[in-house]
């Protein structure tokens, strides 16, 4: 159950290489996720690592532990960590990654079943919650607008991460037909019929489905141009 740890440690390391290589004029600096900062996208990842723990925690126990407190619980702590120093920013993802991946390799077999609720509403078993965190980390990782981007997410990554975000919408209610196609791979997803076909590279397919680019470098089926992706998260 642990090989997922292997993507997400080589994810980590990169983003950590990143983080490192900033300064503290840098770590003010803007992103593709306005108006936070790099710090505050740093700080995120780091909380976000937090938050899976707690999960996790509730998966081991049987304990309803929630992922946050509550949403403003979780703006406060972003807001009180974003303007620290680069090197406190590098020390907090390390550490809260570490913390993660113990929480990871100490589960018991039987919690491997247990079924936990994020704070979406969304029900899932450690197995799809461990990779959540490869999510959080590439996508985050290319919102620091620091020389990481889609296209340097690795391929199967950013497949899963296609994939997961297709699943997650084939659960909401209200959410607008739609077929995509990548050019460069295999993959392709439909939510419902009738919708418009959108086309590009598996890379700008990722950034459009989450949000981060309108679909400049996208083709779509349909007379006009590209339309938004569906809500994110």
């Amino acid at each position: 159950m642990t090989e997922a740890l292997v993507p997400i440690t080589a994810s980590t390391d990169r983003f950590v290489q990143t983080v490192k290589a900033l300064n503290d004029t840098e770590v003010g600096g803007t992103t593709l996720v306005p108006p936070w900062t790099r710090g505050h996208v740093i700080t995120h990842v780091a909380r976000a690592a937090d938050s899976l723990c707690r999960l996790l925690t509730w998966a081991r126990t049987g304990v309803e532990t929630p992922q946050y407190a509550s949403m403003d619980a979780r703006a406060a702590e972003i807001e009180a960590g974003a303007r620290r120093p680069a090197h406190e920013l590098v020390a907090d993802v390390v550490t809260s990654a570490e913390c993660f991946d113990e929480a990871v390799r100490s589960l018991p077999d039987a919690a491997w079943n247990c079924e936990v609720r994020m704070r979406t509403g969304e029900l899932r078993t450690p197995g799809t919650l461990v990779l959540a965190r490869l999510r959080e980390l590439e996508i985050h990782h290319a919102d620091l607008a620091a020389g990481y981007g889609f296209a340097d997410v690795p391929p199967k990554a950013a497949r899963w991460i296609i994939d997961d975000f297709v699943d997650a919408q084939r659960r909401r209610e209200g959410v607008p037909p739609l077929r995509i196609e990548a050019t460069d791979t295999d993959l392709t997803h439909e939510l419902g019929t009738g919708g418009p076909t959108i086309r590009g590279t598996q890379a700008d397919l990722l950034g459009w489905l989450t949000g981060r680019t309108i679909g400049a470098t996208l083709s779509t089926s349909q007379p006009g141009p590209v339309p938004t992706a569906p809500y994110w998260i």
